[in-house]
């Protein structure tokens, strides 16, 4: 994106900095600043006119702010109402709406940087997860501090990592996700992979493809379970930078080889995975891109690949669930079409049921939808 700068007027001066969005989203137009000595009501009405807040008051303070800014708009979102009665496909989008909306208000509220440094009375030392995103920075810029949290718990996420259990074997089971890179929190897909029988044809040529590697978790499962080289690959930078670093950290490296490119690398292979974003829906800032795929692109361009890069003997494992059709996002019928039309066949399914606290929670918007969700491995090959 295009480098911006935010513009406002303090104590009747012109000021202007950079301006910094993890999230991709644009400068404000309107600021006014604040401090300690604002109240949480008077910061409601003018992030919901879509006026942002520079913050010059204490760091714990802005916290709080964020907080009780949060509170106000579920406040505000439980009086508006009943759910959409006609499905839950209008369920759906309404959720999405409200969220978006959310997301647009809590991003009203933005701290000062200079530097690496947030100049703020008890501000903590942020310079690490800032560089990590951003590179160095110099002089004054200004950001959201709902990004900034983001930040600082995607730095925390890297530096800890997420264990997988189904890593046996490797140097560890721990897969370092950076900020940006959707992390594996939510294993069942993992599980799916991990004890899902080989073809029979990779005894003889043990070479798979993992498209869309994201983290490099699917292909280190392919390394536990055996395969003797794998291509990962993936378009976006982030993605290619943290699965290098989790192949190496894991001791894969002489067997996995990490591609930037859009989908396919060169060649054939036995088996070629691919787990796409799951919802075919338009994201709405840049960290969603791992979780909405607009109009099934990826889904779409994975299929009409597979054939010619499989050796014969070979299948694609096409790892989805089915919360889209469970949402009336898809239908099955328009996904064993994509398959069809691709030349491919279904061999088989392997399925299993979701283990996360959102299917549980039944406060969650989407909680019948997600309650009865199923992630499958589809088996496919050439027809």
């Amino acid at each position: 994106m295009e480098a911006q700068t935010l513009d406002w007027t303090e104590n009747g001066v012109a000021q202007s900095a950079a301006w910094l969005s993890a999230r991709g989203r644009p400068a404000p137009r309107q600021v006014v600043v604040a401090d300690d000595t604002f109240t949480a009501d008077a910061a409601f009405r003018l992030t919901s006119q879509g006026t942002a807040i520079l913050w010059r008051g204490d760091y714990h303070n802005a916290r709080q702010l964020l907080q009780a800014l949060g509170r106000r708009i579920d406040k505000r979102e439980a009086k508006k109402a009943a759910a959409p009665a006609d499905g839950t496909g209008a369920i759906f989008h309404a959720y999405r709406q409200t969220q978006a909306q959310r997301a647009n208000i809590l991003s009203l509220l933005l701290l000062p940087l200079e530097g690496q440094r947030v100049p703020l009375a008890r501000a903590p030392d942020v310079s690490l997860p800032l560089r990590d995103v951003f590179g160095e920075l110099d002089g004054e810029a200004v950001l959201p501090l709902r990004d900034l949290l983001a930040l600082i718990s995607a730095y925390e996420w890297r530096k800890n990592g997420v264990e997988v259990p189904a890593l046996e074997g490797l140097a560890s089971r721990r897969i370092h996700p950076h900020f940006g890179v959707f992390p594996p929190t939510r294993q069942e897909y993992i599980e799916l992979l991990a004890t899902a029988p080989l073809p029979a044809a990779i005894v003889s040529n043990s070479i798979a493809f993992d498209i869309g590697t994201g983290t490099g978790v699917l292909a280190a499962v392919l390394a536990s379970k055996g395969v003797g080289r794998i291509i990962a690959t993936d378009s976006e930078t982030r993605a290619i930078a943290c699965a290098r670093e989790n192949i190496s950290r894991l001791g894969i490296a002489d067997r996995v080889e990490v591609l930037e490119t859009e989908f396919f690398p060169a060649g054939r292979a036995v088996l070629v995975v691919c787990n796409p974003p799951w919802l075919p829906a338009k994201a709405g800032s840049s960290l969603e891109a791992s979780v909405y795929d607009p109009d099934s692109r990826m889904l779409q361009g994975f299929l009409a690949g597979l054939r010619e890069h499989l050796l014969p003997g070979g299948e694609g494992w096409l790892i989805l669930s089915d919360i889209a059709e469970r949402l009336g996002l898809r239908t099955r019928e328009q996904l064993l079409a994509m398959i069809f039309d691709a030349g491919l066949q279904v061999l088989g399914r392997l399925d299993i049921a979701p283990s996360h606290g959102r299917a549980k929670d039944p406060d969650d918007p989407l909680h019948a939808a997600r309650a009865g969700e199923i992630t499958s491995i589809w088996r496919l090959a050439a027809a």
